[in-house]
């Protein structure tokens, strides 16, 4: 049986030097959902979004402190191997990022990095993750391609690709349409609901229309705190709090 909730925080604090970043956050994610973060610009949702796989530690002089959980192991831990906590819960930037290589060598990079070199499988690896990326019709024909020179709406999707190849449990995406145009970024919201039926996904949006499409929690941040969080349907049509009314009603933000 599948656990309800897959990722826990609690009083999650986390600082850049001296400056609180998130402040005292207790949120659940649920497994084999779609929860998607909102909230202004600087309010602490690509932070929260990074602690998750742990991409914050790329930044000097951070620090955590609280409980954060993944299958209800501590996430920060000392223990935790990160490279392996990032393969199981793997990311998708805001702009499209594909390796200057090959379609074929993109999507099967991460396989490679965790040992799997024989051809058969990686070929088999690249497809099926190009298929679940929505791609492989487009690009089947064109693997030894540059992926640098396909369309932004394709080299995102070849990107949610190389994170669906080393078989992640969980997919962040951070703003991963904000730098597509409407067409690309129907077919990435498209795939989302399509990718749910198999991963737990987390995305950071500025579109409440996007949350509203493709969500099924949403979380509503405001200066480093986690305001609300609930159903998306309620959370737009009876928020339990002044500040999430104001927000999606457009009064700030």
């Amino acid at each position: 049986m599948k656990e309800k909730d897959i990722i826990k925080a609690r009083n999650l604090d986390f600082f850049y030097g001296r400056a609180q970043a998130l402040r005292h956050v207790t949120a659940a994610i649920p497994a084999g959902r779609v929860t998607a973060l909102i909230g202004p610009s600087g309010c602490g949702k690509s932070t929260f979004l990074r602690t998750l796989n742990r991409m914050s530690d790329l930044v000097e002089g951070t620090r955590v402190e609280g409980s954060l959980t993944f299958h209800g192991e501590e996430v920060f831990s000392p223990n935790v191997d990160v490279t392996e906590l990032r393969r199981r819960v793997g990311m998708v930037f805001q702009k499209p990022n594909p390796f200057p290589m090959s379609i074929y060598d993109n999507v099967a990079y991460g396989p490679r990095t965790h040992g799997r070199w024989n051809r058969a499988a990686l070929d088999d690896i690249v497809e099926r993750s190009l298929r679940a990326a929505a791609i492989w019709d487009e690009v089947k024909d064109c693997l030894k391609k540059d992926a640098l020179g396909l369309s932004g709406g394709q080299q995102q999707r070849v990107c949610i690709a190389r994170a669906l190849a080393v078989k992640p449990e969980v997919l962040l995406m951070d703003e991963a349409t904000s730098a597509l145009d409407p067409i690309s970024t129907a077919r990435i919201e498209d795939l989302i609901l399509e990718l749910r039926e198999h991963y737990t996904i987390v995305m950071v949006t500025h579109n409440m229309q996007q949350a509203l499409r493709v969500s099924d929690k949403t979380a509503f941040f405001l200066l480093g705190e986690l305001v609300e969080i609930g159903d998306t349907e309620t959370l737009f049509s009876m928020p339990r709090d002044k500040r999430t009314e104001d927000y999606i009603t457009g009064r700030f933000g």
